[in-house]
């Protein structure tokens, strides 16, 4: 068997198998409930898997892996482990329980649905939801990046043929399935990630004569920097460190992971089953990266950048590990595209549509939803298409899409978590956390196009790029929301005891998990 055969059959297998799972989990999204939730009752091991691939996609394994290891080296592989212990374990621990007793207290199904019931306002509702759907499009569509250059070192197939072929299959298992459809299918994605970048790391390490080999190779070459604890730049390391594992805590599609586990039980085992995955995926794509240079020279990279040097690393390998990392790529692609799809059709339909329209139907809700999940897979598709070839040189998608996580988490964050926490947290600082947060990016958007120009100072520093302002965002929102809240008690829910009521509920525990006094 040829490796391209071996590979056809590969895709062909899996995009079955994704499928399959969509129509068997029909009979779970019959309601709207079950849809968008699974019913509330997934397990740790599916729920886990969920937010794991939810979180990497293909834009780490080609654009980030590439971009942070050549600028770092192996001290890339701390934004792996901080993706790991931050964006994963701290999550888990901090978010995990807390949100799922309050979001069910209160039954809220999306993240603008717990703004409106826990500060009582609709406006922040709508608020919420337009920032959704405004910026979950663009970083929709950039999931695409980087499958056109994998895709053509194994076939000779148009680039939008990949991604009309993802865009129609995703869409197909999250429309027959909803929510539960995803979270079986992210968990056979997930494997095949774990499996994947194990077989690619060491396929990649042997070609130099294995770890010890690459790493004295890679010294040699570009400097002992580059092999170095913290790499050439520790500031900018933190920076990135902190954007893309703090920011995950005020990002809609990761929360929403959080509303749909049974039990306490789920939660302990899903903590640790994230983190070890994000161990090994997170930390295994920045490590690969780490060696780009081995394989790119500058000149390289200056022409045809970032999203290059991946492709180029693996593009000499056996074709049947090229195989695996289509594969692989195809499941951080799609397991990421469903819970954004899903995420932003939610959204939309049960915060704005069905208020507006005061359905009553669940069959009614559950075929708008499915037909704005076809809507936001097919403009994100035709938006990744255009960018690739009629717009390539518009500036502002390119942007928007490197804005767009920084938007979501420089909103959202600080509001939510201190929603969780803190009584005292008002509507007024959620509101003026929103348009903060969106307004820096927005501001950087401008910086990016060169529309404003910021030199020098603290501003200079903050806008230099959409990393170093997306994290100023979410820390000052850390700040925002509690001063501004001590300032305007007035505009506290005035029934906030109950929404904390939750939590002080009495339940029934075995001797195993409390000893009590006996």
């Amino acid at each position: 068997m040829t490796g391209e055969i071996f590979t056809a059959v590969l895709v062909i297998g899996f995009f079955a198998l994704m499928i399959g799972v969509g129509l068997y989990c029909t009979k779970h999204a019959t309601n709207v409930d079950g849809f968008v939730l699974g019913g509330r009752s997934v397990g740790p091991w599916l729920t886990a898997f969920a937010y794991g691939t939810s979180y990497f996609s293909a834009v780490i394994f080609v654009g980030y892996a590439g971009q942070f290891g050549w600028n770092f080296g192996l001290a890339s592989t701390w934004i792996g482990l901080g993706n790991a212990f931050i964006g994963s374990l701290l999550a888990w621990r901090i978010l995990g329980r807390r949100t799922r007793i309050m979001t069910q207290h209160l039954n809220s199904k999306t993240m603008p649905d717990f703004f409106e019931k826990r500060y009582n306002s609709k406006g922040l509702k709508i608020a919420a939801s337009i920032i959704v759907f405004v910026f979950l499009i663009p970083y929709t569509a950039s999931l695409y990046n980087g499958l056109s250059s994998l895709f053509g070192i194994a076939f000779d197939i148009p680039y939008w043929v990949c991604i009309s072929a993802m865009a129609i299959l995703t869409g197909l298992y999250v429309i027959f399935g909803g929510y539960m459809a995803t979270a079986i299918n992210d968990f056979i994605q997930g494997i095949i990630m774990l499996g994947g970048i194990i077989a690619v790391i060491i396929a990649v390490l042997n070609v130099n004569g294995g770890l010890k080999g690459s790493v004295s190779l890679l010294a040699q070459n570009e400097g002992w920097e580059y092999t170095s604890l913290l790499g050439p730049n520790p500031l900018f390391l933190t920076v990135v460190v902190l954007l893309t594992s703090l920011g995950t805590w005020g990002l809609p599609q990761m929360v929403g992971k959080f509303y749909a586990i049974s039990n306490e039980s789920a939660i302990k085992k899903g903590t640790v089953i994230s983190t070890a995955f994000a161990v090994i995926v997170a930390g295994g794509c920045y490590f690969l990266g780490g060696f780009g240079r081995l394989f790119v020279t500058s000149e390289t990279v200056t022409a045809s950048g970032f999203d290059s040097i991946v492709p180029t690393m693996l593009s000499n390998l056996s074709p049947y590990i090229i195989g695996i990392v289509i594969v692989l790529v195809l499941s951080a692609s799609m397991s990421t595209l469903s819970s954004l799809v899903l995420t932003s059709a939610s959204t939309l339909t049960l915060d704005v549509i069905v208020p507006a329209k005061k359905m009553k139907s669940e069959k009614t809700k559950i075929t708008t939803l499915r037909i704005l999940i076809l809507f936001f897979i097919i403009i994100s598709a035709v938006i990744a298409i255009l960018k690739d070839s009629i717009w390539k040189d518009f500036v502002f998608i390119a942007q928007m899409m490197g804005v767009s996580w920084g938007a979501l988490a420089g909103a959202f964050l600080a509001p939510f978590l201190y929603g969780l926490y803190w009584k005292k947290t008002t509507k007024t600082a959620v509101l003026l956390n929103f348009i903060f947060g969106i307004s820096i990016m927005l501001f950087q958007l401008l910086v990016s196009m060169k529309v404003v120009t910021v030199s020098g100072g603290f501003l200079g520093f903050v806008f230099q790029n959409s990393l170093y302002s997306g994290v100023f965002a979410m820390l000052s929102g850390m700040i925002i929301v509690p001063i501004v809240s001590l300032i305007t008690q007035n505009s506290i829910p005035e029934n906030v005891e109950e929404k904390f009521a939750g939590y002080n509920k009495q339940v029934t525990v075995s001797l195993k998990e409390d000893l009590g006094n006996s």
